[in-house]
């Protein structure tokens, strides 16, 4: 690409480099360095005059580096008279700080556009961001790329039987992603729920028939919505346990009960009624880190002295069929496994589920996280792209982890950006084969 310079930030060097390799061009000289006083400092290696610029620099561990580094180098590129500077961002740092969640709270993802607008970002290219909506926080224009097809292809290409797999949402708030992925695939989809603010509901609905008046039946045709479509059961203490468990009458011989090992039957498949996205959103890990322990046992021997996480009792209900499938869980952000690993368990013991993926775009595993994972019996693979660095030693320690790369795709954006095409292509399934 002529006219042009990629510099890659110092939060994700290796994605970077793969990016360059795709367009065939050698990143751009320039020196990241820190003083002792912990000040960045950013000195570009080359002239970059009437210039189109690209400044790939990702989210990753420390956010808040990463940030200064960004825009230290976005001003350096606008001292330098670049034409146009374009910062590529594939996971968006504070993304999930993207509205009010509290009185006197701060919308910290806003600010950070604010930032990097006045630094002189002229164009913001991201990937599955947290909130859509966050576009409306920049006043230049940003592509926010769906990594939806290199996920779909992976499904395609390494899950047995994947037809008759069922996509999963772990909470309301992300139902639009899920059912976006499961339409991209053709598959069913069905939703997980998790309140600690309710009683467990079980509907008592009519049964009805395919007749014109729709008057109640005795019969149980295929047409009605019975209760098996919602299996409920109750998370204590960060494990998913029977809707009528209490610690008092728990199993003191430290065995699985008899009616988690036995799998419970789901008839048909139905997703409907309104949720508050609001509230159920993906942000619903609320917890401090501090208070989340690993169990004991990881091969649930014992479930009840395994229990020692999170205190909080709360009701987590499956609205969907996934009995003798695949149970494809997904989510934007993979950071804390708590609320995977209960939705991975009350698929697998209540649900009946054959397999469980656990599938993201931003795989952030903070701390112990992906040794938590790799250690649960109920799920099987953990796949994530790129777009967050992850340590190589935790990648090759780790037999479950699947790094999808996301460099393909940021590359041909970079290229049709710079050469004025249109991107709209890659929004498109045709980008799965």
């Amino acid at each position: 690409m002529r006219k042009s310079k990629v510099f890659i930030g110092s939060s994700n060097p290796e994605l970077g480099r793969l990016v360059c390799d795709r367009l065939g061009v050698e990143p751009a000289p320039c020196t990241l360095t820190k003083f002792s006083n912990g000040e960045t400092s950013v000195s570009i290696g080359v002239s970059v005059r009437d210039e189109d610029t690209y400044v790939i620099q990702s989210g990753s561990s420390i956010v808040n580096d990463n940030i200064m580094e960004l825009l230290i180098l976005v001003s350096a590129l606008r001292g330098g008279s670049a034409k146009r500077i374009t910062a590529i961002l594939p996971y968006f740092p504070y993304s999930k700080q993207s509205k009010m969640k509290k009185h006197r709270g701060a919308i910290v993802a806003k600010m950070v556009s604010n930032l990097m607008v006045m630094a002189g970002v002229d164009h913001v290219i991201t990937v599955d961001l947290h909130s859509s909506q966050m576009q409306g926080f920049f006043h230049v224009p940003v592509d926010n790329l769906y990594s939806a097809p290199l996920l779909a292809r992976w499904i395609r290409h390494n899950v047995e039987d994947w037809q008759n797999a069922v996509v999963v949402s772990k909470n309301p708030g992300g139902t639009k992603r899920v059912t976006g992925l499961a339409d991209m695939l053709k598959i069913d989809f069905a939703m997980i729920n998790t309140d600690k603010r309710r009683k467990p509901y079980r509907p008592s609905r009519p049964t009805y028939s395919r007749s014109s008046s729709m008057a109640p039946q005795e019969d149980n045709s295929a047409f009605a919505i019975t209760e098996s479509e919602f299996i409920t059961a109750r998370i204590v203490q960060g494990r998913v346990v029977e809707e009528d468990y209490s610690e008092e009458t728990g199993n003191d011989s430290g065995q699985m009960s008899e009616s988690i090992i036995s799998i419970m039957s789901a008839t048909e498949h139905a997703l409907g009624g309104t949720v508050d996205a609001e509230v159920n959103s993906s942000d619903d890990e609320e917890y401090p880190i501090e208070a989340v322990k690993e169990p004991a046992d990881i091969e649930r021997i014992g479930r009840e002295a395994a229990i020692k996480s999170n205190p909080t009792d709360k009701t987590i209900t499956l609205v969907g069929n996934v009995r003798d499938r695949t149970a494809i869980i997904v989510d934007d952000i993979l950071d804390r496994p708590d609320s995977f690993i209960n939705a991975a368990e009350h698929c697998r013991f209540f649900g009946g589920a054959k397999h469980v993926v656990i599938v993201a775009t931003h795989g952030v595993l903070s701390a112990d996280s992906l040794n938590s994972l790799e250690n649960e019996p109920c799920i099987d693979r953990v796949v994530v792209t790129n777009t967050f660095p992850i340590d190589a030693s935790k990648r090759t320690k780790s037999k479950k982890l699947v790094v999808i790369d996301m460099s393909s795709l940021l590359a041909e954006c970079i290229r049709r950006n710079h050469y004025g095409e249109s991107i709209a292509s890659l929004f498109d399934k045709a980008f799965l084969e």
